[in-house]
């Protein structure tokens, strides 16, 4: 699924659970780039995404990421943490399903809410799960992921992670279902597929100082779809399951 972006007003949430201790180093980093993402979920087309760049961490309480979306930390463990996240998640307008468009439905953004859990191993690298419902429909997501952080070459600090995806039935076929009235004007059969595993995706991420306080921030990430969003009509004659995203965007820090 399309990670990130979320509404700013999420800022407001977050920073009103924020009294860190004199042990704690928040980090505030604002910026604004470019994202070059599939057209859709699926599309082997793709298009550029003005963005702006948030990541606000204050150790032990949240975080606040237009990459990871929202977290509030209700356990603050020195290795268990977990409670309360949130992302935004991309739709599909009628310009961005190109020859598809008027064919097949468009699709609105939504906020999804749920729960995190997450066991860090020590401060290089973690594993950890969350779940979401969208708070406007009948969708439901979740994921598995494992993450570490890279030893700093020079002063540049990066990171992978692995990130497994799924959806619940009423998400799977909202993005890859295809009605029979669809079916007939594509020339394709209709497909109604259920809940499961939808992908798999691998990303990079690097921080690449300018000065003390700017620098650019870097995010590849390599997407396969499988399951029943692979076998959607959509993605096997109008798409691809080799989903790429590329971000770019100038940060400052403090």
């Amino acid at each position: 699924m399309c990670r990130s972006r979320l509404v700013f007003p999420i800022l407001l949430l977050l920073a009103a659970t924020a009294q860190a201790s004199d042990d704690d180093t928040p980090s505030y980093a604002f910026g604004a780039g470019m994202q070059r993402m599939p057209a859709w979920q699926g599309s082997k087309d793709r298009r550029d995404q003005a963005i702006p760049y948030v990541d606000i961490d204050l150790p032990g309480k949240g975080e606040l990421s237009t990459a990871d979306g929202l977290t509030i930390d209700l356990i603050s463990g020195e290795h268990w943490h977990g409670g309360v996240y949130g992302n935004w998640l991309w739709g599909r307008t009628r310009g961005d399903l190109g020859q598809l468009g008027g064919k097949v439905a468009s699709l609105s953004p939504r906020f999804q809410g749920g729960g995190y859990l997450e066991y860090a191993f020590d401060k290089r690298f973690s594993v950890g799960g969350h779940v979401a419902h969208d708070t406007n429909g009948a969708g439901a997501y979740a994921a598995l992921y494992a993450d570490y952080r890279l030893p700093d070459v020079w002063y540049i600090q990066h990171s992978i992670e692995l990130q497994v995806e799924g959806m619940n039935g009423p998400a799977m076929r909202r993005f890859y279902g295809v009605t029979p009235g669809e079916a007939a004007t594509l020339g394709t059969q209709a497909w109604h597929p259920g809940a499961g595993w939808q992908s798999a995706n691998l990303e990079y991420d690097a921080f690449i100082p300018t000065s003390r306080h700017t620098g650019f921030a870097l995010a590849v990430s390599y997407g396969r779809l499988y399951g029943n969003a692979a076998q959607s009509p959509l993605v096997r004659q109008f798409g691809s399951t080799r989903q790429v995203t590329e971000t770019l965007a100038f940060v400052y820090h403090f």
